[in-house]
């Protein structure tokens, strides 16, 4: 493990994500061993289309391409408990065409910065509303700006507008996270999602 950083949370250090790590958090059973945190990447049908051994052997791909790491991991005593996706916003067609993301306009528009997107989080059970989101996201904002980011975006929920979330569909965030660690809301025309910025470079 490379790049190690104290996290908030007592205990826990974050780091830019290594596969042999993410493989194991993720698992073989719930939806991140599914997913493999391809839904963002795949537009449209490929999603449902892609068997969930492809969609590993893609984010595999990511770490053997030569770039930066497409995530982070928060590890508490050697063992990785959290993983947090942040890449450039291009990498994650399926944001562009978003709801969400299209009701913000000119206010999400790059304007020619180098935007990167916070799209999706990852705990263990058992270490859920202990800091280790606020850590990775943390974590994911320095391993932006590290990397040339400008410019930090997130699309979380806001529970205050949708009560019934429940943890299946907080895995972008809430907006409490992100307010908590300087993002600004740039748009809030879909009730109870948001767009939110933080400018880093």
């Amino acid at each position: 493990m490379t790049g190690h950083s104290q996290g908030a949370a007592g205990g826990i250090t974050t780091a830019a994500a290594e596969w042999p790590a993410v493989e194991e958090l993720f698992g073989v059973r719930g939806e991140p061993s599914r997913c493999w945190c391809r839904f963002f990447a795949l537009p449209g049908a490929s999603f449902a289309a892609t068997p969930p051994a492809h969609r590993k052997a893609q984010l595999k791909d990511k770490f053997d391409g030569g770039g930066p790491a497409p995530g982070v991991l928060a590890y508490h005593g050697g063992s990785a408990l959290g993983w947090c996706a942040v890449e450039p916003r291009g990498c994650y067609p399926r944001i562009l065409r978003s709801q969400v993301f299209k009701a913000a306009g000119p206010a999400a528009a790059d304007d020619g910065e180098r935007v990167w997107s916070v799209s999706c989080f990852v705990v263990a059970p058992g270490h859920r509303r202990s800091g280790v989101a606020a850590a990775l996201l943390a974590a994911a904002v320095d391993h932006a700006r590290a990397n040339g980011a400008t410019v930090v975006d997130g699309y979380p929920v806001d529970p205050a507008q949708r009560p019934k979330a429940g943890p299946s569909d907080l895995y972008q965030g809430t907006l409490g996270l992100f307010l908590s660690a300087g993002f600004e809301v740039v748009s809030d025309a879909v009730p109870g999602r948001a767009v939110v910025r933080l400018r880093v470079g």
